[in-house]
């Protein structure tokens, strides 16, 4: 048989297993609906706001970033950066960059040829045979080498590895923003709840101060013979309720203070000084604006970014897993010098080989091969699956806390009004009371109800607060799809490429670059 000829059939099972290997499905969409369904913020529109006031952020979703900047808050910045700085979660995050990294550079290095060196020393002597007395002489022999190998990626199987690499890394850089965003808003949560607890404590301790007083008046009255024993009763029992509510709010408080002390790192005396010197700043009406299309807001959230890279990866395992039911092709090589030395005589031999070209055809594994095609398919279906429930939850978180906001903000004015109608009620009620025209009952009831309508206020204010923080989650927190470049800081991207397109991911099938973009269809 002609040389040709065998080369051509030992190439042939290459040109049929090409024409056969599988690729995963080309798309995983996710529809989002064309706008909110939730109303909107009074300060989230556009022509209806003509003329409120400017919005803080200009409507921008990447200035979300700056959130916390303009919140004329100082201690609220320092906090969410020492948090930060020591959150496991985040350190977490960051190891996974690297170990992805480190695999990215795995997958890379076995596209190209490996080369090994060698080297070796031997001396030694052997008895000569026929009972002769001499020694044979010594020999010592250096030796080394170069081998060289090289597997031909025919199939793509190795390609197919490393884009797996490139797109795992860029999910685990977004996953460490997302981790940064969401350590952000648990400090933010938990320093508002502080604030409110602050505010709810004062109230209390007003409150506590103002039945004593009324508590001691009717003391007195009751030894004077003015008042009854059972409505002296019932001012000290108010009072004392008061007093433990009092406390309570405050005990309350010590626990929110050592929530922030955990989360942030700071010493609690520290922490506690800087709180008691902060200026908290009146909450803003407009804190950042929204825009109409659940897009832009799904192109913020890193999460999404990283759910759509996963899809991308596993498409490409499906592809690594395939290419190894097919036949493989590799080129070996080694370059040699050997040295031999005895007795004063010494011999040199240099050696190099090309080869061998070999080829491994793939006859019969017991279906393990095909087993591992269908688990990285099912890999895939999972992947899939769990992005589209992932741009859902997006979609979902948004429209719950325009829901929120929508609520508080139609409550505030009612809120407020009840504040004020309880507490002129309240203070009429105390002047009749001391006049002897009105039953400590009476006062007793306006004072409740002057509490529950200032206590109120505080929760919506509170809430409010929360509802954004959860949209600044829900938006992603300000990040864009430019990733970082050297190390762990990146740099937002000032032209972020948002469109109803990013609800649908075309996995690339041999994508040799890294990927940088939000998923869009390619």
């Amino acid at each position: 048989m002609k040389p040709h000829t065998v080369l051509f059939c030992a190439l042939l099972p290459l040109g049929l297993g090409a024409c056969a290997t599988a690729t995963a499905p080309g798309a995983v969409s996710a529809p989002v609906p064309a706008q909110w369904s939730a109303p909107l913020p009074p300060q989230a529109g556009h022509a209806a706001n003509a003329g409120l006031p400017e919005k803080p952020h200009q409507g921008k979703l990447t200035d979300l970033t700056q959130w916390w900047q303009q919140q004329g808050d100082p201690l609220l910045v320092e906090l969410i950066a020492a948090a930060q700085a020591v959150s496991p979660t985040v350190a977490t995050a960051r190891s996974r960059i690297e170990q992805s990294r480190a695999t990215q550079v795995a997958a890379g290095a076995a596209l190209g040829p490996s080369l090994d060196a060698s080297a070796s020393v031997n001396r030694g002597r052997s008895l000569q045979s026929g009972g002769g007395s001499d020694l044979a002489p010594i020999v010592t022999t250096t030796q080394g080498g170069l081998q060289a190998s090289w597997e031909i990626d025919v199939f793509g199987g190795n390609r197919a590895s490393r884009n797996a690499a490139d797109e795992r890394l860029a999910g685990a850089e977004a996953q460490w923003h997302d981790a940064r965003v969401s350590v952000a808003a648990e400090v933010a949560n938990q320093y508002y709840s502080l604030r409110s607890c602050d505010q709810l404590a004062q109230i209390t301790r007003t409150d506590a101060t103002s039945r004593q007083e009324t508590a001691r008046l009717s003391s007195l009255s009751t030894r004077a013979g003015f008042t009854a024993p059972a409505t002296d009763a019932l001012a000290r029992a108010s009072a004392a309720e008061a007093s433990g509510r009092a406390t309570q709010q405050s005990a309350q408080c010590e626990l929110d203070l050592k929530a922030l002390v955990a989360l942030s790192g700071l010493p609690e005396p520290d922490l506690k000084q800087k709180v008691a010197m902060a200026h908290y700043p009146r909450p803003q009406a407009a804190i950042f604006s929204i825009a109409n299309v659940p897009a832009d807001a799904l192109a913020q959230r890193p999460d999404v970014f990283s759910a759509a890279r996963d899809v991308a990866a596993a498409s490409a395992d499906v592809g690594s897993a395939d290419a190894q039911r097919y036949p493989r092709l590799s080129l070996g090589g080694s370059i040699g010098a050997s040295n031999f030395r005895s007795g004063g005589l010494s011999a040199s031999l240099t050696t190099w080989s090309i080869g061998p070209l070999a080829l491994s055809v793939p006859l019969f594994d017991g279906g393990r091969r095909a087993a591992d095609v269908q688990a990285a398919q099912a890999r895939y279906d999972e992947a899939a699956a769990l992005y589209r429930a992932k741009v859902r939850q997006a979609v979902r978180e948004v429209e719950e806390a325009l829901v929120s906001l929508q609520s508080t903000a139609a409550r505030e004015g009612d809120a407020q009004t009840a504040v004020a109608g309880y507490r002129a009620a309240f203070t009429g009620t105390e002047a009749r009371y001391q006049s002897g025209l009105a039953s400590l009952v009476e006062l007793e009831d306006a004072r409740r109800s002057q509490l529950a309508a200032q206590t109120t206020q505080v929760s919506l204010q509170r809430e409010r607060l929360s509802a954004w923080v959860a949209l600044y989650r829900a938006m992603g927190g300000g990040w864009t799809r430019a990733l970082p470049e050297t190390g762990h800081q990146g740099k937002a991207n000032a032209a972020t490429e948002a469109t109803a397109a990013v609800a649908t991911f075309v996995p690339p099938a041999a994508s040799s670059q890294a990927p940088a973009a939000a998923p869009v269809r390619r």
